[in-house]
């Protein structure tokens, strides 16, 4: 049984409402923090070994440590609820459900960063959950845990909700401050980092929803303690979206130590595959990141089990390896079609796109089109190396991730399911598309060779 530090209270009738979520033990945190100094919070944090929990993985205590602290200029803590991520939805579950232990996450990170305003920017399909945020806002404002001189500390915060218009750029932190200072939703240009120039030109820290959150139980029970759950780099739990086909969909909360095979077929986390179909793939951490095959999610190159932590996915880089992203788990089954799935997601990248920078702008339509061509039973084999060439030419030369976003799915498909690419070019008229089921769906016992 995994350890639970974010939803160990999930199923407490009443735990959105301040009353029930104080008897908890509910802003106990902020209690003990405002004992400690800013700095102080700040190496728990770093101790923890907290990373962000948004999808790049970045140590967060170090994040922290970056802001830049000039002398009479405010400084701003902005969270990240623009949870677009086709397959994720983690975010949405600890704030619908929740909200409280996020509002007391923002006030503790808030004071250790010295941010007197903080604002969470929510994706705009979300508008039934920012009702939510603001009665807890209300009720945490009521009961003197924001406002003016917070508990007699002397400390001020104001937190705001801010909703975005449904852009998937946005999640991006500095199109998402951009969005949030009233302009269109377009990536900056870094350096200047938002630590240093970030909202309305001042020292500013974005953090995702989950990262926040963490803070919470890291100050409860203390960054040494976080650390020691997990393994190695990969600390603390994580929350995994898991949907696909499987038989439990749903958030699940896990310490990183469980094995990929234990996550899908355990009846604690997934409960297996519906109909006894055969694994055929999976999409480990959001759309955005490399599809697997079976053999390649359960096992890595070495043979070794597949672990649910960010080294162990990435083990082998993009040529045997994925990403734990942001946690979506897309799970396919044998009836799946591959090529078809990647068109679906070359389909949202060239609509999202902000068209700021020119290889993705033409670059992912393009994705997209000889996709559906290749789909459609019209392809050419010449087009799998066009897809390969214009993925290529995407990757790395956009002004923010989106680009990559494209291209990495696309790559990946085209590296571990060329094959099922060749056949719907081969085979036009089948209507059936389930090509590849016998050398994808078990485990190949001979090695993988890397790129």
């Amino acid at each position: 049984m995994s350890k639970k530090l974010l939803l160990k209270d999930a199923h407490i009738q009443g735990i959105r409402t301040y009353e029930v979520y104080r008897k908890q033990g509910g802003y106990d945190a902020v209690e003990k923090a405002f004992k400690m100094t800013p700095d102080e919070i700040t190496e728990e944090v770093k101790t923890s070994g907290l990373r962000g929990r948004g999808g790049a993985g970045f140590p967060t205590g170090m994040k922290w440590s970056f802001l830049a602290k000039p002398e009479g200029v405010p400084r701003y803590l902005v969270v990240n609820a623009d949870e677009s991520e086709p397959g994720t939805f983690k975010d949405r579950y600890l704030m619908e459900f929740i909200p409280h232990l996020l509002i007391e996450g923002m006030i503790v990170s808030s004071f250790a960063l010295g941010a007197n305003t903080g604002y969470i920017y929510i994706r705009g399909e979300y508008a039934w959950i920012v009702a939510i945020l603001e009665e807890a806002i209300d009720e945490a404002k009521a009961a003197g845990f924001l406002g003016k001189n917070i508990l007699g500390t002397g400390f001020d915060l104001e937190i705001y909700v801010h909703r975005g218009a449904g852009a998937y750029i946005c999640g991006e932190e500095t199109a998402l401050l951009e969005s949030l200072e009233g302009k269109r939703g377009n990536p900056r240009l870094k350096p200047p980092f938002p630590a240093v120039k970030g909202l309305w030109e001042c020292p500013t820290v974005v953090n995702n929803v989950e990262t926040i959150a963490a803070v919470v139980p890291i100050i409860n029970i203390t960054g040494a303690e976080y650390a020691k759950i997990g393994v190695g780099r990969s600390t603390g739990t994580k929350l995994i979206s898991a949907c696909g086909n499987i038989n439990k969909p749903g958030v699940y909360e896990i310490d990183m130590t469980i094995t990929v095979e234990e996550f899908i077929y355990s009846d604690e986390y997934c409960g297996g595959i519906p109909n006894g179909k055969k694994l055929k793939a999976c999409i480990p951490g959001g759309s955005s990141v490399p599809i697997v095959p079976a053999n390649l999610l359960l096992r890595t190159i070495n043979g070794e089990p597949r672990i649910m932590n960010y080294e162990s996915l990435s083990d082998g880089g993009f040529a045997t390896g994925t990403m734990m992203g942001s946690g979506g788990f897309i799970v396919l089954d044998e009836d799946q079609s591959v090529v078809k799935h990647t068109m679906t997601l070359a389909h949202f990248y060239a609509h999202e796109s902000c068209g700021q920078c020119t290889p993705c702008r033409e670059g992912t339509p393009w994705l997209y089109k000889i996709l559906k061509k290749i789909h459609s039973g019209e392809g050419t084999l010449n087009d799998i190396d066009l897809l390969w060439d214009v993925q290529r030419k995407i990757e790395g030369n956009t002004i923010c991730p989106l680009g990559d976003a494209a291209a990495w799915p696309v790559a990946a498909a085209i590296r571990h399911f060329r094959d099922e690419f060749e056949w719907y070019i081969d085979n036009p008229e089948s209507q059936t598309r389930n090509y590849g089921l016998a050398n994808y769906a078990d485990p190949i016992p001979v090695a993988v060779k890397a790129e």
